[in-house]
């Protein structure tokens, strides 16, 4: 059996992008292991470098639109796209065991998600502050590890709920449905092309 392709994802365990990449790796029958990089930059500076053979990241969603750090973070590297994955995204209203939702005061997610539930956030938690953060899964990871206060809610994947022992409020809050998001599938750019510009 050959060897395992890395493949780094722009996330943490738990997160969208590696649902992408899991997916990605099944529909073309790769076998993978997942490289948690938790942001884009973190993700194109691995392929670049040959630390991971291939990336997943997400680029745009048809609600949140262009994910901004995914372009500042392509600016800055070499890379080759060699395939894009449309997928939908489920979002999830996460807390510690036992808060009930006239307890949140703030909501930590990514930007992208934040921007996907804004008519959710209106109608149910319109007193919340609103915390930006690098990555969904990440922001349910801290919550569970006390990093955030205990009457914080996260949007995040179901998923996300399970790995890290949190209660799942409120299932598909986003705006859209389907809500679909862009990832892209990436290579080192000298790997791909041997030539030398």
């Amino acid at each position: 059996m050959t060897n395992p392709i890395k493949l780094g994802v722009s996330g943490d365990a738990g997160s969208f992008s590696e649902e992408a990449g899991l997916l990605y790796s099944k529909n073309h029958h790769i076998h993978c292991t997942l490289d948690y990089l938790i942001d884009m930059e973190g993700v194109l500076a691995a392929v670049e470098n040959g630390t991971v053979d291939m990336g997943i990241f997400p680029v745009v969603n048809l609600r949140g639109g262009l994910v901004r750090m995914a372009y500042d973070a392509m600016g800055n590297h070499q890379f080759k796209v060699i395939d894009e994955l449309w997928l939908t995204v489920h979002q999830c209203l996460l807390v510690k065991s036992g808060v009930a939702i006239n307890q949140i005061d703030r909501v930590v997610s990514h930007s992208q998600a934040i921007a996907q539930c804004k008519k959710y956030i209106q109608n149910n938690l319109a007193a919340a502050e609103l915390i930006e953060w690098q990555d969904t899964a990440k922001a349910a990871k801290e919550l569970s590890q006390g990093k955030l206060s205990p009457t914080s809610a996260v949007i995040a994947p179901e998923r996300a709920a399970h790995i890290y022992g949190l209660d799942v409020i409120a299932k598909n809050i986003q705006d859209d449905n389907p809500n679909l998001t862009a990832f892209i599938i990436v290579k080192s750019h000298s790997e791909v092309n041997h030539v030398n510009h």
